[in-house]
């Protein structure tokens, strides 16, 4: 199907459902993923690029911006995982069909997307279970969320800041010195 049908048939679902009222939404049988896909990308967009536009919906926890293996060119799609599966439904509906550099964005969900398997020793543990399980998995009802700690402030930040404004001050105070013993201060 050419995309730019993707994109209005998309529109239309959403059309349907707001005049519909209806209590369930075509974007609930997404619910269990938070991935989006992304077509008709300009080939010069980097992922900082495409962080910038998509991360005003929510956080993006993973991006995979497809490239030629020989160029290292982009392919014009990539697939964006955000923190939260929420996000991909405001991103689905207000950036499909937009207009980015002259090129029409599709931007869809994506039910069962798994990250491409790349050098797994060079991957933190975060990632890797990110890869394993994808984003945004569910816990069983039986295991407890558990809240997970704060890291605790830096207390040595405040300490640097604190010498270097006393640095800064004493600074000014030799050079306001050297101009009053010089006989060149100001009247």
């Amino acid at each position: 199907m050419n995309p730019m049908t993707n994109v209005k048939n998309v529109l239309k679902l959403s059309e349907r459902e707001l005049a519909s009222n209806s209590k369930s939404s075509w974007h609930d049988q997404y619910k269990d993923s938070a991935w989006l896909f992304l077509g008709g990308l300009p080939y010069d967009l980097t992922e900082g690029d495409i962080i910038c536009v998509f991360s005003q919906y929510g956080e993006i926890v993973n991006i995979n911006l497809v490239r030629d293996k020989e160029t290292g060119k982009s392919r014009g799609f990539a697939f964006i995982c955000y923190e939260d599966q929420r996000s991909t439904i405001l991103a689905v509906d207000n950036l499909n069909g937009i207009k980015i550099l002259g090129r029409t964005l599709r931007v869809d969900h994506c039910e069962q997307y798994r990250v491409p398997n790349a050098d797994m020793s060079k991957v933190d543990e975060l990632t890797a279970f990110v890869r394993a399980e994808g984003c945004a998995p569910t816990l069983p009802a039986s295991q407890p969320v558990v809240p997970v700690e704060l890291v605790p402030k830096d207390k040595g930040h405040k300490e640097k800041k604190k010498k270097h404004k006393e640095k800064k001050s004493n600074k000014k105070k030799k050079n306001k010195g050297k101009s009053d013993s010089d006989g060149s201060a100001s009247v």
